[in-house]
């Protein structure tokens, strides 16, 4: 059985792969990355800065890695990085984050209502040194592919009640955008475009290269 380390401690992430990888003959495990994460950078496309960010955290991942192999001198098969970020509706150079308090996420559930936005998620897929992958080399010899999708979500015109609801249901903690598509806000929301793992903080691309690649080397 191949091992694949999610390195995030986000815990919609790991259930998903869980859910859809595992049948590959592969074992999740996941830890959460010590380097704290850099800010988006400036000027550039939301696109392009939830690539900037996740390439950042892989560099770190690389780094990191060898604290949590067992047994010692083992190396995971495949390290998952990722990283989402919600595309403001009006301006796709800014970013909607994730809000800290009741008022920051009331905010933006409103601003999202009856309206269609982009969410962007970037993910890398970091092989052992020596795959010959064709990917980048990165810190301690691991190779590097990137990919970046995005899809579409509409929310429909909420009420105040249904504001309140989410927002007292505190689903919104941790979430970019002040919201949760697989769970209490779903139910005002939809995919118009694109695949709901890249909504839920994956690359469904990065998904594929991942079952592919894997699957050439059993």
């Amino acid at each position: 059985m191949r091992r694949v380390l999610l390195a995030s401690q986000s815990e919609r992430r790991l259930i998903w792969l869980k859910e859809n990888l595992e049948s590959h003959n592969l074992r999740i495990e996941s830890r959460f990355l010590r380097a704290p994460e850099i800010a988006p950078p400036k000027g550039m496309r939301v696109g392009e800065q939830v690539e900037a960010i996740c390439v950042s955290k892989a560099r770190n991942a690389c780094l990191e890695q060898r604290e949590y192999e067992e047994p010692k001198g083992s190396l995971f098969d495949a390290i998952i990085v990722s990283d989402t970020m919600v595309e403001d509706p009006d301006e796709p150079r800014l970013s909607m984050g994730k809000p800290t308090d009741f008022l920051g996420a009331a905010g933006m559930i409103i601003r999202l209502s009856g309206r269609r936005h982009v969410v962007w998620s970037s993910t890398t897929i970091l092989l052992p040194p020596g795959s010959n992958s064709g990917g980048r080399i990165f810190e301690e010899g691991w190779e590097a592919s990137t990919f970046t999708t995005s899809s579409t979500v509409e929310f429909v015109e909420l009420e105040e009640e249904e504001i309140s609801d989410l927002v007292s249901s505190e689903s919104w903690r941790g979430k970019a955008g002040g919201y949760d598509l697989a769970g209490a806000a779903g139910e005002y929301c939809h995919l118009v475009e694109g695949e709901e793992v890249t909504v839920l903080g994956l690359s469904s691309e990065a998904m594929r290269y991942l079952t592919n690649v894997l699957s050439r080397r059993t």
